[in-house]
């Protein structure tokens, strides 16, 4: 038996979160979901699962579509892991009833706790709430891949009642708005037009002009840019110049250029 785990990160943490659970089951590997332009039918894995972030309290729109690239397949066990930072809200159900829609059966679904990337409402936190953040995420993925390897039928996880449907509102106004929300983005005078941001966006939102970032409007804020910027020189709105940068510590730059959809070497 196989598994294939594709994932969508930004900062890291989904990466890093499929790794370490490829890690647990035999015969797993990992793949990014920007570059998965197709699967091979022929061999689709006893198993597939999802890694992907939360945003806005809901599913990726890059993870919605990838849907349509999934084999129909009753046989495969399909789950998912929901990386968030402590309010997955209702987001595995709206992942679940997405993927009934399109005659996937989604298996068994997660939310796993990590420090928070979203840069805009602040840091990550002090680092021991980091720690004890990734330790107990690490005892979850080890929960989760005994899960996996048995093929258990489990209900999805989800957030309190008042987060479903509070966080789900927020959610279904915001969706169609993602793509525009980069108006918030600028650098400031620390850009040395490297270029970094152009290479690690998943959505190929960023081009250099008179070298330095501007948004195209396909953002999917994913925050890669901001928070992989060497100079820290990117900032969304009026506050982040204050607040620390985050990106897993295990994952590095060239991890995540990887990741994007032509991944330059």
């Amino acid at each position: 038996m196989n598994t294939r785990i594709y994932f969508y990160t930004g900062t890291g943490n989904s990466l890093w979160t499929a790794r370490a659970l490829a890690g647990e089951l035999d015969n797993a590997g990992v793949h990014p979901i920007p570059r998965a332009c197709a699967i091979d039918p022929a061999e689709p894995g006893d198993a597939i699962g999802l890694v992907f972030p939360v945003h806005i309290w809901g599913v990726p729109g890059r993870v919605i579509s990838f849907l349509d690239l999934l084999p129909r397949n009753p046989q495969i066990y399909y789950f998912a892991i929901a990386v968030n930072a402590g309010q997955p809200a209702a987001t595995l159900i709206q992942l679940r009833k997405a993927m009934e829609a399109k005659g996937l059966n989604l298996s068994s679904a997660y939310s796993l706790v990590m420090p928070s990337n979203y840069i805009p409402w602040g840091g990550p936190g002090p680092e021991e709430k980091q720690r004890e953040r990734t330790r107990a995420a690490e005892a979850k993925i080890r929960s989760i891949a005994g899960n996996v390897a048995e093929r258990k039928a489990l209900p999805v996880e989800k957030g309190p009642l008042w987060q479903n449907v509070v966080f789900s509102l927020i959610y279904r106004a915001s969706f169609k708005q993602v793509s525009r929300m980069d108006s918030a983005f600028f650098a400031d005078e620390k850009c040395n037009s490297c270029g970094v941001c152009v290479r690690i966006c998943p959505a190929g939102n960023i081009e250099l002009e008179k070298g330095k970032p501007v948004w195209q409007r396909r953002c999917e804020q994913c925050l890669a840019c901001i928070q992989w910027c060497p100079q820290q020189a990117i900032q969304f709105g009026k506050k982040t110049h204050k607040y620390p940068r985050y990106h897993h510590p295990a994952i590095t730059l060239n991890d995540i250029i990887a990741c994007a959809p032509e991944a330059k070497e």
